[in-house]
């Protein structure tokens, strides 16, 4: 499948790596205005590569601002696309490219990879499968410290830059397919620790439409292990840690992420009995390149996007609700 990369910064590079490693694609071209040699032709604008190279589909990891008109581009000329999260910067603006795909039948599917991680895949089985019981409670907590350097980038201390966005919207992303859609949320952010316009911190409650509530705990400038990309090991440029950072806790037991460790009481229950640990088994596999995989099956319409621009959208709904609820101290409610 002739497939070509918009954008070439960090996740652009990731992307490049996955479809040369991958034996049943090719990588026909890259547009980034910087340039670069990536052993294919490089294009400063991204509407002239398209136009030029005719690729069977795109992969789209620009900046937020340009992922919708860079996927309306797309759109455009029957070009299926990948697109990075967050969908889009706005929720507006992510409607504007799902109204464009429903009325074209263009595939979009979003790059929220970690649909495509076995661990999720599992935890998803046995919360939605009943083996918990119904769903009570959910905490999540990504604290870590992002090096003093990260910073140097000017739009990473601005608003729109900081770790709900850039970060928990994965986390948010990982409760919806695993829990179920998010109905209200309540947040309190800060930003003392740095002192930049974004937040640095924050505490986020959810109430999920099926009864369940969830707690989230943010925080970028602690040193700490708990966090998906310190432990679950998707991405061994983060040295791993043996922790959980995910908990999901029903009427019949507890399941903890990344390490699968599923926690019950025997006959006898309640918090004088015994609990019961048990390790459940998942196969290891690269979300990256199985995300890949799908995309050239969706490209060929033999499967529908597991995470396509509506849904995606979605996400992004809940980041922005965190974000209204923390700015004016009260509930937000999800449509």
């Amino acid at each position: 499948m002739r497939i070509a990369v918009i954008g070439a910064g960090q996740f652009g590079r990731k992307h490049i790596a996955a479809v040369r490693n991958d034996p049943a694609c090719e990588l026909v071209a890259v547009a980034e205005p910087a340039g670069g040699d990536y052993g294919v032709p490089c294009y400063a604008d991204y509407a002239v590569m398209l136009d030029q190279e005719k690729p069977q589909a795109a992969i789209i990891a620009t900046s937020n601002a340009l992922h919708v008109p860079v996927a309306l581009a797309c759109v455009e000329r029957g070009i299926p696309a990948l697109v990075e999260k967050p969908v889009a910067d706005t929720v507006e603006a992510a409607h504007r490219l799902v109204s464009a795909a429903e009325r074209t039948g263009v595939a979009i599917l979003v790059g929220h990879h970690r649909r495509h991680n076995p661990i999720i895949e599992r935890a998803r089985e046995i919360v939605q499968g009943g083996r918990i019981g119904r769903l009570a409670a959910v905490a999540i907590l990504w604290l870590l410290q992002k090096p003093a350097d990260y910073f140097e980038t000017a739009w990473r201390r601005e608003a729109g830059g900081g770790p709900l966005l850039i970060n928990l919207i994965h986390d948010v992303d990982d409760l919806r397919h695993v829990c179920g859609e998010i109905a209200e949320v309540r947040a309190i952010t800060a930003n003392t620790v740095r002192g930049h316009p974004v937040e640095d911190s924050a505490a986020v409650a959810f109430r999920f439409a099926n009864g369940a509530i969830g707690t989230a705990t943010v925080c970028d400038a602690a040193p700490a292990p708990w966090s998906w990309e310190l432990t679950s090991a998707e991405n061994l440029a983060y040295p791993p840690q043996e922790e959980n950072c995910y908990f999901f806790s029903g009427t019949e037991g507890s399941l903890a992420l990344p390490g699968m460790e599923l926690w019950s009481y025997g006959a006898q229950k309640g918090w004088y009995a015994p609990l019961r640990r048990e390790s459940v088994s998942v196969a290891k596999a690269d979300p990256q390149a199985r995300q890949l995989e799908h995309f050239r099956r969706v490209v060929l319409l033999h499967e529908a996007p597991r995470c396509g621009a509506a849904d995606a959208a979605r996400t992004l709904a809940v980041v922005q609700a965190i974000h209204e609820a923390a700015r004016t101290g009260r509930p937000v409610v999800l449509q």
